[in-house]
Protein backbone atom coordinates (compact mmCIF):
# COMPACT_ATOMS: atom_id res chain seq x y z
CA UNK A 1 0.00 0.00 0.00
CA UNK A 2 1.70 3.21 -1.10
CA UNK A 3 -1.07 5.75 -1.68
CA UNK A 4 -2.50 8.22 0.78
CA UNK A 5 -0.92 10.04 3.68
CA UNK A 6 2.22 8.36 5.00
CA UNK A 7 1.71 9.39 8.66
CA UNK A 8 -1.89 8.16 8.66
CA UNK A 9 -0.82 4.88 7.03
CA UNK A 10 1.96 4.35 9.56
CA UNK A 11 -0.35 5.07 12.49
CA UNK A 12 -3.06 2.82 11.10
CA UNK A 13 -0.51 0.04 10.49
CA UNK A 14 0.71 0.15 14.10
CA UNK A 15 -2.85 0.27 15.44
CA UNK A 16 -3.73 -2.73 13.28
CA UNK A 17 -0.77 -4.72 14.58
CA UNK A 18 -2.12 -4.24 18.08
CA UNK A 19 -5.73 -4.85 17.04
CA UNK A 20 -5.04 -8.23 15.41
CA UNK A 21 -3.62 -9.36 18.73
CA UNK A 22 -6.35 -8.00 21.01
CA UNK A 23 -9.56 -7.40 19.02
CA UNK A 24 -11.41 -10.74 18.64
CA UNK A 25 -13.09 -9.75 15.35
CA UNK A 26 -9.89 -8.61 13.66
CA UNK A 27 -7.89 -11.48 15.15
CA UNK A 28 -10.31 -14.04 13.71
CA UNK A 29 -10.29 -12.28 10.33
CA UNK A 30 -6.48 -12.17 10.25
CA UNK A 31 -6.21 -15.82 11.31
CA UNK A 32 -8.66 -16.88 8.57
CA UNK A 33 -6.67 -15.05 5.92
CA UNK A 34 -3.38 -16.54 7.12
CA UNK A 35 -4.94 -20.03 7.22
CA UNK A 36 -6.05 -19.50 3.61
CA UNK A 37 -2.40 -18.98 2.67
CA UNK A 38 -2.36 -15.20 2.32
CA UNK A 39 0.92 -13.41 3.09
CA UNK A 40 1.10 -11.66 6.45
CA UNK A 41 1.38 -8.15 5.00
CA UNK A 42 -1.64 -8.70 2.74
CA UNK A 43 -3.65 -9.93 5.73
CA UNK A 44 -2.59 -6.87 7.75
CA UNK A 45 -3.56 -4.46 4.97
CA UNK A 46 -6.96 -6.17 4.70
CA UNK A 47 -7.36 -5.77 8.47
CA UNK A 48 -6.40 -2.10 8.16
CA UNK A 49 -9.22 -1.58 5.69
CA UNK A 50 -11.65 -3.53 7.88
CA UNK A 51 -10.63 -1.44 10.89
CA UNK A 52 -11.21 1.82 8.99
CA UNK A 53 -14.69 0.60 8.01
CA UNK A 54 -15.42 -0.34 11.64
CA UNK A 55 -14.19 3.04 12.92
CA UNK A 56 -16.20 4.95 10.31
CA UNK A 57 -19.29 3.07 11.45
CA UNK A 58 -18.67 4.01 15.06
CA UNK A 59 -18.26 7.67 14.16
CA UNK A 60 -21.40 7.55 12.01
CA UNK A 61 -23.42 6.00 14.86
CA UNK A 62 -22.16 8.53 17.40
CA UNK A 63 -22.97 11.44 15.09
CA UNK A 64 -26.44 10.04 14.47
CA UNK A 65 -27.03 9.61 18.21
CA UNK A 66 -25.84 13.16 18.91
CA UNK A 67 -28.19 14.57 16.27
CA UNK A 68 -31.27 13.13 17.99
CA UNK A 69 -32.74 15.77 20.32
Amino acid sequence: MWGGRAKVRATLYMATLSAVRHNPVLKAFHDRMRAAGKPNKLALVACMRKMVVMLNGRVRDQLAAAAIP
